[in-house]
């Protein structure tokens, strides 16, 4: 799951590093939303501003925390 993350945000914001533990720090309004769309699209899940905090954004563990807590919230909601 990491690794995917990593590689669809790679392509979308080829400029931030990735890698930070201050990712939430290094991006812009656009980039934040670019991350939001993103995986929203990929994982068939919503995100919106609401989830866009310095913690679910802090790194890249972080996001995928988040993708995995919504990916489950989805399955109970079936």
């Amino acid at each position: 799951m990491k690794q995917k993350i990593y590689k669809l945000l790679e392509d979308q914001l080829p400029l931030v590093d990735l890698d930070s533990d201050r990712l939430y720090d290094d991006l812009d309004s656009l980039g934040v939303t670019t991350i939001l769309m993103t995986l929203s699209e990929e994982f068939d899940i919503e995100l919106d501003t609401r989830d866009a905090t310095p913690k679910n954004l802090q790194n890249l563990d972080a996001l995928v925390r988040l993708v995995e807590k919504k990916l489950a919230a989805k399955g109970e909601n079936r």
